[in-house]
């Protein structure tokens, strides 16, 4: 059963690829070209391995009501609008923000091959998933990978405010090791990404208290009240201060929406947001050995997970732990895509006249 006493239905696993497939089939039913169609298709079946399922294709048909409504634009020219040794600007032309971000991490990681570090900011993109999939492409080269973005909704006031004039605005950095799992964290500056309020309303789970209160500052555990109600900051002020500095760097700073220019994409289907973003690649041999790097980092994490532990925790664990297992293990057993999720799978797919995911 679940929070609320309902019996709760099993999720219905699928294997990664077919997810990958259909995500694309669906972009390319609405004129996507192909090749970009299975490049955000690829990230988004990526977002739910790795258990960011309120960034998967949970999404789906959210983007592909923005593209029937003109919101978004197929045939994007993503091009470099400024640009110095170890920054770029990239214009996204108001493409998906999956594809948007992945030039601007490709173009991060040139540009700190040659200068050991590089900044690349993004104005009209869009949402582009979980903030650790663009951080964590800088693994693959041995690189430190930090992403910043303007969340596509405000669901913060300011401190002690009512007006919504901050978002989420997601933090994530992933740094390679040796013989451990990368350090990935992905965090909103709320107690809760939104994203996971939408998962949860999907699945039909309450919120935990401590994630959203109403207007007058009570708990809202209802998810489906979410628009009653505004999330909360992680620690207070300081994560009312966190989000209005990541939104001043990931939007202002790249000439992207922020504050009261932020568009709601969960209300506003046809405007362009005019998403910021900000994608910056650190390579550790600028600063001396990586071999040396990557140990000192198997070192601390060691020391870590073996400090000693507070009655009943049964482990340390370090950012990217959780995701990292479960990305492993549903490699094998397959995705879990929530029953309720799957019937609007279902749906979507009897609208574009495409094979269902569900395989029975």
């Amino acid at each position: 059963m679940d929070r609320g006493g309902r019996l709760s239905t099993p999720p219905i696993r699928v294997d990664f690829g077919r997810l990958r497939y259909f995500i694309a089939l669906a972009f390319e039913t609405v004129g996507m070209p192909p090749a970009d169609a299975r490049v955000v298709a690829a990230l988004m079946a990526e977002a739910d391995l790795q258990g960011s399922d309120g960034h998967g294709v949970i999404r789906l048909a959210q983007y592909l009501k923005r593209i029937r409504a003109g919101g978004v634009n197929l045939n994007p020219q993503i091009r470099v609008v400024q640009e110095r040794a170890a920054m770029a600007l990239i214009d996204g032309d108001n493409g998906m923000g999956h594809l948007v971000m992945k030039r601007a991490a490709e173009l991060a990681i040139e540009k700190a091959r040659i200068a050991g570090v590089a900044w690349v900011g993004a104005q009209w993109s869009n949402h582009a998933g979980p903030a650790s999939l663009y951080a964590r492409m800088m693994l693959a080269h041995d690189m430190i990978g930090l992403y910043f973005a303007v969340g596509n909704a405000n669901h913060l006031p300011p401190w002690g405010g009512l007006d919504m004039l901050l978002s989420t605005n997601p933090i994530a950095a992933a740094i390679p090791a040796g013989e451990e799992p990368p350090v990935v964290l992905d965090m909103a500056t709320t107690v809760a990404a939104y994203g996971k309020v939408k998962a949860k309303a999907a699945r039909g789970e309450m919120m935990p208290e401590g994630w959203m209160i109403d207007r007058e500052g009570k708990p809202l555990t209802d998810p489906r009240r979410a628009a009653e109600g505004f999330l909360l900051p992680i620690g207070g002020y300081k994560g009312y201060g966190l989000a209005l500095v990541v939104g001043l760097l990931a939007g202002t700073l790249n000439g992207a929406a922020m504050g009261k220019d932020v568009i709601d994409f969960n209300q506003d289907v046809s405007s362009a947001t005019n998403t910021g973003q900000a994608i910056v690649a650190i390579d550790p041999a600028a600063f001396g050995d990586l071999a040396q790097f990557k140990s000192a980092v198997d070192k601390l994490v060691r020391d870590l997970r073996a400090s000693e532990r507070m009655p009943e925790v049964d482990a340390i664990r370090v950012p990217g732990d959780r995701s990292h297992a479960l990305a492993a293990a549903q490699r094998v057993e397959g995705i879990a895509i929530a029953a309720s999720l799957m019937q609007t799978l279902d749906r979507l797919a009897e609208q574009l006249d495409i094979p269902p995911l569900r395989t029975n």
